[in-house]
């Protein structure tokens, strides 16, 4: 009884700091993707490989989406010709280069800068080297699905503003439950009340409700986990885990894919194995959770073809075992 009494104290002070920056994060995200439209930032983002990956990196200052909304956005850059280390730049840049991440781990480890900027750091370091690697391959479409391979520009053209193909959507990008994404022409409104004030504020009202009780239901999930694992798990096996310099890297890898808690809370999940575990290894989980998680891999999948998937998870994976890793030892 005391013990279940303990997960329950531990599970609602999670919660209960982690569900304001949920609902900002959702509210902030349906706004700029209602009223910031991907093809206007085509003509200052640069076309080489390296300054591409990192202006896809840090693009998430402009468009804060979480790691369940930013698979359309890339769709959609992917798809007005941005080049492939721009939007790959973004993919797993995005959800954690972005100003509420960036406040929620603050508020989380507000006592060790470390975590906020090498999260920061790392994040940017790991997105722009896959990034760059992904635009040697300079023809992207044989990675992507047919669908979206058919619409893209052939390789060195200017981005083509009208869309080629029916079946693929061309306006902003909406997450939906079950791991869809809605495009604007498809919700029913039409294009005069899309115009209007209230139209819009309608739209971003039913993207954030929809986008909350998803995300909402992950991370109630997310903290259970947490709790659970903190309470019922035996003191001998966690400290045995997290205090290895290797174990503990490879265990917050494993659990960051597995419990795939959204970018705008999972500081605080990390913050519950803050005395458990090395610093390398919270590190590790706050870098590759929003890049690689079991509830976007449905996403990517309807972008990149498995192999490609493959390819994106094994690099930003093992660049950042090489550096959380090298952390443990050296610092």
């Amino acid at each position: 009884m005391a013990a279940l009494q303990q997960g329950l104290t531990l599970f609602f002070s999670l919660l209960v700091e982690a569900i304001p920056f949920l609902l900002l994060g959702v509210l902030f995200s349906s706004i700029l993707l209602l009223w910031v439209e991907p093809e206007q930032l085509l003509k200052i983002l640069p076309r080489h490989p390296l300054g591409g990956a990192v202006a896809g990196a840090v693009l998430g200052c402009l468009l804060p989406v979480c790691e369940c909304g930013n698979v359309p956005v890339a769709r959609r850059l992917l798809t007005q010709g941005i080049p492939a280390s721009v939007a790959v730049g973004f993919l797993l840049g995005a959800p954690t280069i972005n100003p509420i991440v960036i406040w929620s781990t603050w508020v989380a480890f507000r006592d060790q800068p470390l975590m906020v900027w090498g999260r920061v750091g790392l994040t940017l370091l790991v997105a722009v080297v896959v990034g760059w690697v992904f635009s040697v391959q300079k023809d992207l479409r044989p990675f992507l699905q047919p669908a979206v391979a058919q619409v893209m520009p052939p390789p060195m053209n200017q981005p083509q503003r009208e869309p080629m193909l029916a079946g693929v959507p061309t306006g902003n990008f909406f997450a939906l439950s079950g791991g869809k994404a809605l495009p604007l022409e498809t919700t029913g409104w039409n294009a005069s009340r899309l115009l209007s004030r209230r139209g819009r504020w309608q739209m971003v009202w039913v993207n954030a409700l929809t986008e909350l009780r998803e995300l909402g239901g992950v991370l109630i999930l997310g903290t259970a986990v947490a709790a659970a694992i903190q309470v019922f798990t035996p003191r001998e096996v966690i400290l045995g885990l997290g205090q290895g310099p290797v174990t503990s890297v490879v265990a917050m890898l494993v659990l960051g894919t597995v419990v795939s808690i959204c970018s705008t809370v999972d500081a605080f999940f990390a913050l519950s194995f803050a005395g458990s575990f090395t610093a390398g290894a919270l590190l590790a989980f706050l870098v590759f959770g929003p890049m690689v998680d079991l509830k976007g891999v449905s996403l990517l999948l309807t972008v990149f073809r498995p192999r490609a998937v493959l390819y994106l998870f094994l690099l930003a994976g093992l660049l950042t075992f090489v550096l959380t890793l090298a952390m443990n030892l050296y610092l």
